[in-house]
C-alpha cells in the first residue's frame, strides 16, 4: 500500500484584503506570478512519492483541504470590501438623542421627534434643516438646537389658543387651506395682509407680543400641513419636491413702499432672524401682490443677492387677481379678492382675537378686526398710520419692506372694504431694500419672513 505526504500547510501565506476607506465596493484581483506553471509566491509543494499530483500537494491557505488545492493553484484570488457610507440624514438621526437631551425639549412643528429612522414625521422634519443647510449636518444640528430652545421658551404651539387684541392684529393674517383634486393634495396658504395695520406703534411698538403673534399664525399653517400624519420622507436628491409646504401671499393694497418706520424696523429684524432659524423649508412659493409697478426694481434687484433656487419661489405681482392664473388647480376656492370663485380670505381662519371692550368684561372672541369704537375704547388712534410689513423668515435674507399706508380696509383692489375710520395722509416712508440676513446657521435657502 502506497502512502502520499502531504504538503505542511501551517505555514502558509493568507490573502490579505483589499482595504477601502471611504469608498463603495472594492474588487481587488490579484494574479499570482507563475514561474514554469508554479505559483512563484508559494512555498514549494513537498515531494509527492510514487508519482502523485505535486500540485494537488501545494499548501493549501488557511488550511484548505489539499486535495482541493489544485482546484484554486494558479487561479486569481477575489476579495471584496463593502463600505457602507453614512448619509446626512443618518448622521443627523444618530445624533437626534443627544441634540434632544442636551436641549430637554422634543417637541417640533407639533411633533414628538423619535430617533427611529422607521418615524417619517421626524425623518421629514431633519430633511428639512438639512435642506436649509446645503447637507451639512453640524450646521443643520446647530439650527436644530436652537430651533428646539426656542420652542421650549416660548411655546409656540400653546400660542394657537392664546387670544391676541383685535385692534392691534384685526385682519392682518389669515390661514386657508384648498383642495386640488388634480394634485391629489390640500394646499395650505398663510396670508399677510399688511394694508389692515392701523398703527405701527400698536401692532409692531411691543417686538416681543408681535412676534408671538405671528408665531400663532405660522402654528395654525404648520398645523393644517398634518405633518403627524406623514408616511414617507421627502424623496431623496437635491432637486426632489417637499410635498410638505405651504404657500404665503403677502399683500400690500393701500401700502407705501417710502419711509423707514423704526418699531417696523425692529420688528421686521427681530421676526427674520427668530422665523429663519424655527420654520426652515416650510414655505414652497412666496407671492407678493398688489405691488407697486414702480417697485418692480426692487425684486428686479434681487437677483444679484438671492440664489436662482430661493429667486424661484418669488412671485410679485401688480394685480392681487394674478393670483388666480398661478394657482389654477384651487381657483374654485381661492379667495374671490385674488381672482378665485372662494368666499373672501376674511372668511379664513384666524388667530383668537378680542376687542378691548370684550377684554374689560372677559369675552373673548375669535373673529374679525375691532370695530372704530372698539379702538377707540383701547386708546387706539382712529387714523391708520403707515406701516411696513414685517417679513418672517424661513427661507432667505427679507423681502422688500413696505410700509403700510394708512387704510383701515384690510387688502385686496378686487374687494374693499368701507370702514368708519378715514384714511389720512402720512409721510412717505423709504422702502427697505437691503435684505436683512438671519443671525443663525447661514441657510442656503432662506424664504422671507412670513
Amino acid at each position: 500500500m502506497t502512502t502520499t505526504e502531504q504538503a505542511p500547510v501551517a505555514n502558509a501565506p493568507v490573502a490579505e484584503k483589499a482595504v477601502a476607506v471611504d469608498a463603495p465596493v472594492a474588487e481587488t484581483t490579484e494574479a499570482p506570478v507563475v514561474a514554469n506553471g508554479a505559483d512563484a509566491a508559494a512555498p514549494a509543494p513537498a515531494a509527492a512519492p510514487n508519482g502523485t499530483n505535486g500540485a494537488a500537494a501545494a499548501a493549501a491557505p488557511n488550511g484548505t483541504d489539499a486535495a482541493n488545492a489544485s482546484d484554486i493553484a494558479g487561479a486569481a484570488i477575489t476579495t471584496k470590501t463593502t463600505v457602507t457610507t453614512e448619509t446626512p440624514l443618518a448622521k443627523l438621526t444618530a445624533r437626534l438623542p443627544t441634540v434632544l437631551e442636551q436641549v430637554g425639549h422634543t417637541e417640533m412643528w407639533g411633533v414628538e421627534l423619535s430617533a427611529s429612522s422607521d418615524h417619517a414625521p421626524s425623518q421629514v422634519i431633519l430633511q428639512k434643516f438639512l435642506r436649509a443647510n446645503n447637507g451639512d449636518v453640524a450646521a443643520a444640528e446647530k439650527q436644530l438646537v436652537a430651533a428646539l430652545e426656542w420652542r421650549k421658551k416660548v411655546n409656540p404651539a400653546a400660542l394657537v389658543s392664546e387670544v391676541f387684541d383685535s385692534a392691534k392684529f384685526g385682519g392682518l393674517g389669515y390661514v386657508t387651506v384648498h383642495p386640488d383634486a388634480a394634485a391629489g393634495k390640500e394646499t395650505v396658504i398663510t396670508w399677510n395682509i399688511y394694508g389692515s395695520v392701523k398703527n405701527n406703534k400698536a401692532t409692531f411698538g411691543n417686538v416681543q407680543e408681535f412676534i408671538k403673534w405671528r408665531a400663532a399664525l405660522m402654528e395654525l399653517g404648520v398645523q393644517k400641513l398634518r405633518l403627524n400624519d406623514i408616511k414617507e420622507p421627502i424623496p431623496e436628491g437635491a432637486d426632489a419636491v417637499d410635498p410638505y409646504q405651504m404657500l404665503q401671499v403677502h399683500d400690500y393694497q393701500s401700502v407705501s413702499f417710502f419711509r423707514m418706520d423704526p418699531d417696523v424696523k425692529a420688528a421686521s429684524k427681530e421676526t427674520i432672524q427668530t422665523f429663519s432659524t424655527a420654520y426652515p423649508e416650510l414655505l414652497a412659493h412666496k407671492f407678493f401682490v398688489n405691488v407697486p409697478a414702480i417697485m418692480g426694481w426692487v425684486f428686479g434687484a434681487m437677483k444679484f443677492f438671492l440664489a436662482p433656487a430661493t429667486l424661484r419661489k418669488f412671485h410679485p405681482m401688480t394685480s392681487g387677481t394674478t393670483l388666480a392664473t398661478e394657482l389654477k388647480g384651487i381657483v374654485d376656492t381661492l379667495p374671490k379678492e385674488y381672482g378665485g370663485k372662494g368666499p373672501s380670505v376674511k372668511e379664513g381662519e384666524t388667530v383668537k382675537l378680542e376687542t378691548a371692550a370684550e377684554k374689560q368684561d372677559g369675552v373673548k372672541a375669535d373673529g374679525p378686526a375691532a370695530t372704530t369704537d372698539d379702538k377707540a375704547a383701547d386708546g387706539v388712534a382712529k387714523a391708520p398710520d403707515a406701516v411696513k410689513p414685517v417679513e418672517d423668515a424661513t427661507e432667505v435674507p427679507a423681502a422688500p419692506a413696505a410700509e403700510a399706508k394708512t387704510d383701515a380696509t384690510p387688502v385686496s383692489a378686487a374687494e374693499t372694504t368701507t370702514e368708519d375710520v378715514k384714511p389720512t395722509e402720512t409721510a412717505p416712508e423709504p422702502v427697505e431694500v437691503s435684505a436683512e440676513t438671519p443671525a443663525v446657521p447661514q441657510q442656503a435657502n432662506k424664504e422671507t419672513a412670513a
